[in-house]
């Protein structure tokens, strides 16, 4: 915890993504100033207010779209295992592939860290597979846009010869061409809530949950198209 931040005793702190240690959290504890914790990367402490987004139900939504397009190899590239929002969405993920009666195929789930070089790097890695994918469920926007340079590098085209599937829906992705489809977080709906509860938590009030998880919400653009066995 930087000194200066706790001379200027603020009003609270909003700790995003990654979580303040317990030597932290005891600091701003003992001064009494609120911490809330938006998109934490772990399971929250109980007693810990946090802001999140349904995670979970964005993974089985991204996986059903492209089931529901004809798809059948959909690989996945995840974030890290250690982060919680990463760890849902594969859940939902593998959810969609059972409710479908789909096979599991641990050949086709990657293991990112959320960066561009990940989308690139498994990307071509998927492609090289003796039956590659059909479509490709990136687990942040970023790792898209590498697997649009790794389709690109491959002479293959989105959507037509592989449909691609992000998450987040940042503002940079309105770049991106074709369109991304992905899934929607309510960034800032998430960090108003926050504010919210710190404010609050400030003024002496006892939150009704400690936990608030926002909903998720697929957006199709034009990166994800029907399959069919001849394309």
């Amino acid at each position: 915890m930087d000194r200066g931040v706790l001379a200027r005793r603020p009003v609270g702190v909003i700790g995003v993504f990654e979580g303040l240690d317990d030597a932290q959290q005891r600091q701003l504890h003992h001064r009494g100033i609120p911490l809330v914790l938006m998109d934490p990367t772990g399971e929250p402490v109980h007693d810990l207010p946090s802001v999140g987004a349904s995670n979970w139900s964005g993974g089985l939504a991204a996986t059903r779209h492209l089931i529901e397009l004809g798809h059948r190899r959909i690989a996945a590239i995840t974030g890290p295992a250690r982060i919680l929002s990463s760890r849902a969405r594969l859940d939902g993920y593998r959810a969609a592939l059972d409710a479908a009666g789909l096979k599991n195929d641990p050949a086709l789930v990657r293991e990112g860290d959320f960066h561009v070089g990940d989308g690139l790097v498994h990307t071509k890695a998927l492609l090289a597979l003796a039956d590659p994918p059909t479509a490709i469920f990136a687990f942040n926007d970023a790792q898209a846009l590498g697997v649009y340079q790794a389709a690109s590098a491959a002479g293959l085209r989105i959507p037509d010869d592989l449909s691609v599937v992000g998450f987040d829906d940042l503002p940079s992705i309105q770049w991106a061409i074709p369109g991304l489809t992905t899934v929607r977080q309510p960034l800032g709906e998430m960090a108003a809530a926050a504010a919210s509860m710190v404010i609050a938590a400030a003024g002496g009030e006892v939150a009704a949950s400690n936990r608030l998880i926002l909903a998720t919400e697929l957006v199709v653009r034009a990166s994800t198209a029907k399959f069919s066995p001849s394309s």
